[in-house]
């Protein structure tokens, strides 16, 4: 008797179904091996952890995270992205780093403000997140030794400087110890049709960064400034006919429906945040060093201090002013060069600077980063 089309193993269904049993069987024997070389990788890591702390190192090493996760991408050859690649290891190197050493890391809170998103970018999931109300708070944090860094805003591509960044540099002793450039997405989160909006609330940043997006769209609209963008999403979400303009995560995390995604005016809209902590990176051969300088305040004072770095040959890829505060008028200034702060050539700057100004502090040498988000 002939054999019918229906029985397993001769059938299009049964040969599908075999051929999907077989792949599946290799992807569980591949996540077995998986697990066992990721756990052997955080058995190094800890080993490396316990000599850091017999010799009084830090454990945690920014730049060398930095250098692990560029080398891992080098080495793709796909189909994963670059992208998908980095969030794995960034969590693995996270957890694995989390058996060494509890991290408190403080952000402008709550959860799901943008400051978080970029913390997560920088230390994984593995920490404890401590939310502060302000950028102020979070030096605070690290001044005082309560958390271990603390994640700000350094700069916007469409707004430029953090003013309450600069001024707290100017006011405590804390380092920048890495970079992290975020690509900044706003979307219009609401509870209700967008016909149905009245009031939009967020950060008075976002909304300037929209606010072409809002004229067009509604016009309308009241604006209201809020503390945070997550704030925002949760005022939009216990109040009618309201809106809010946040991160995606925010919208998942309170429950609302995006109507319209990536609003911001200025297509590569992006915030680079400083991780502050207590000390510096090591050298990794692509770093930046951030100063602050005072200078006196007199002509040429300032084309007099620019001048040592051209006379260096070092690139200056960041200057900003900020008014000091008191009666008399004065300004510090905030400059970053290409270089680590133990090259040569950054030493001798930094000679020169401290002859010719009134103060010089080294904020910190980091390792320069790709935009992440």
């Amino acid at each position: 008797m002939g054999q019918s089309e229906s029985q397993p193993g001769t059938s299009a269904e049964g040969q599908q179904t075999l051929g999907l049993n077989v792949l599946r069987s290799q992807i569980d024997t591949i996540d077995r091996e998986l697990v066992d070389r990721m756990n052997q990788r955080a058995e190094l890591a800890q080993q490396i952890g316990h000599l850091k702390q017999s010799s009084g190192q830090q454990t945690y090493d920014p730049s060398r995270e930095e250098t692990v996760l560029e080398r891992v991408t080098g080495s793709n050859k796909g189909p994963l992205s670059n992208d998908s690649l980095k969030a794995v290891y960034r969590e693995l190197i996270s957890g694995s780093r989390a058996i060494e050493q509890h991290l408190r890391v403080a952000h402008l809170g709550p959860a799901w403000t943008y400051s978080h998103l970029a913390a997560l970018h920088r230390f994984g999931s593995s920490v404890e997140f401590v939310p502060v109300a302000s950028i102020s708070a979070a030096f605070e944090e690290v001044h005082a030794g309560h958390s271990h860094y603390g994640v700000v805003p350094l700069e916007n591509s469409t707004d430029g400087r953090i003013a309450d960044t600069l001024d707290n540099f100017s006011r405590l002793p804390v380092k920048i110890c890495a970079e992290v450039p975020l690509r900044i997405h706003h979307n219009l989160l609401a509870a209700c049709d967008r016909a149905h909006i009245q009031e939009v609330y967020s950060r008075p940043q976002a909304l300037s960064q929209c606010r072409n997006w809002l004229a067009r769209h509604l016009p309308d609209a009241r604006l209201v400034e809020v503390t945070s963008t997550s704030a925002a999403a949760e005022t939009a979400a216990r109040t009618p006919r309201a809106a809010a303009i946040a991160s995606r995560q925010s919208g998942v995390h309170y429950g609302l429906n995006v109507l319209a995604e990536n609003i911001e005016d200025i297509l590569g809209n992006t915030t680079r945040f400083a991780v502050i902590g207590q000390g510096d990176a090591e050298r990794t051969g692509r770093d930046k060093t951030s100063l602050m300088f005072e200078i006196e305040h007199k002509p040429g004072g300032l084309a007099d201090a620019l001048a040592i770095p051209k006379k260096e040959k070092l690139n200056l890829t960041w200057i900003e002013s900020f008014p000091l505060a008191g009666e008399e008028r004065g300004y510090v200034f905030f400059v970053e060069l290409e270089g680590h702060r133990d090259d040569l050539r950054l030493r001798r700057a930094i000679a020169a600077l401290e002859r010719r100004c009134k103060r010089v502090v080294v904020l910190g040498s980091y390792a320069s980063a790709a935009a992440v988000g």
